[in-house]
């Protein structure tokens, strides 16, 4: 078959950022599609059938406005493109890329990665209450927290909350050593850790001697109307059906609620069940209330991380398959007798 070439002009600092280290997203790309790309006096170009020239070469383009806009790709933007390419061939990456929640302490910007993630942000901006249910890594946390800090210096709510139910998974808290403090200090330091990174030690410390700022266990909600908050309960899939219930009637005039969870990691006792999938069940019909389910494809850590949720992922659907056809069997062999 004959083949076909396109050229794209890219100045050196950004053909640099594009490639990867060895070369490893231009390979990525090449392994892909099944083309050639190679850099010749200040220009890529990719050879190879048509088709799949016109999808490298979109790829490549928009990669490269990403690099002019001044981001450092990472292998997962590389990965996102060749998906979003072969599922519909717009311009997503683009379309997320433009909108910023905020910026960290040390300035780099924090937005969605993926569609999901683009819509989940969005969800969190129209409703009052939002779900975001998904494996690890989608950035369901990060993002809320990225959400609420911004309300907050933007003086659309006067203090952030956030809570985490206390499960202990296969540890007891009693055999952690210190006070009451010292032994649930462990299960909300992804919460300190990302509020460290978006707003900085001295103003996270600052705001939270004011009582601006307040992270605790679930329990200490019981009994308190939260008003003008932004209040974030994460890894709610541990929580009962009586805390979850607990915790939403909490939530006053001018709040706003995310609650965060992944329902394949409960360490709730195996006859207990999860607040989050009850709540899934029972208000999902509830204008203000939005429901966003993240998938492996919104994973944005290590690119083995994604294959690690898809292959469970794909492990637990075989399984429900499995024992949704042994309950079929087992009914057709009581009927016949």
């Amino acid at each position: 078959m004959e083949q076909f070439t396109v050229s794209i002009d890219m100045p050196m600092e950004h053909m640099q950022n594009l490639f990867g280290r060895s070369d490893t997203y231009i390979k990525k790309i090449e392994d892909d599609l099944h083309v050639i790309i190679v850099d010749r006096d200040g220009a890529v170009k990719i050879s190879g059938e048509r088709e799949a020239v016109m999808k490298a070469s979109h790829i490549v383009r928009e990669l490269l406005t990403l690099s002019e806009r001044g981001n450092q790709l990472e292998e997962q933007n590389v990965d996102y493109a060749l998906e979003m390419e072969r599922e519909n061939g717009e311009d997503v990456l683009l379309e997320i890329d433009g909108d910023c929640i905020c910026h960290t302490v040390s300035g780099k910007p924090i937005k969605p990665k993926t569609l999901g993630q683009k819509k989940y942000v969005d969800a969190i901006r129209d409703h009052m209450i939002v779900f975001g249910i998904g494996p690890a890594g989608t950035g369901k946390t990060y993002l809320a927290m990225a959400m609420a800090i911004t309300a907050f210096k933007n003086n659309e709510v006067s203090r952030i909350i956030l809570t985490r139910p206390a499960i202990e998974a296969g540890e007891k808290l009693g055999f952690l050593p210190g006070d009451l403090q010292s032994k649930v200090d462990p299960y909300l330091r992804p919460l300190y850790d990302a509020l460290y990174q978006i707003m900085g030690a001295d103003s996270f410390a600052k705001n939270m001697e004011k009582g601006l700022i307040e992270v605790a266990p679930l329990a200490y909600m019981r009994g308190r109307t939260l008003d003008n908050a932004y209040i974030i309960l994460d890894e709610a899939q541990n929580t009962t059906p009586a805390q979850m219930k607990m915790f939403l009637t909490r939530i006053g005039f001018g709040s706003k609620v995310v609650v965060t969870g992944d329902a394949s990691q409960k360490d709730l006792a195996p006859d207990v069940r999860s607040g989050l999938d009850v709540a899934a069940r029972v208000l999902s019909k509830i204008d203000d209330i939005a429901f966003c389910k993240l998938t492996s494809k919104d994973v944005v850590r290590h690119p083995l991380v994604q294959k690690i949720v898809k292959a469970y992922e794909d492990y637990e659907s075989r399984e429900i398959r499995r024992s949704e056809i042994k309950q079929k069997s087992r009914k057709y062999d009581r009927g016949k007798k």
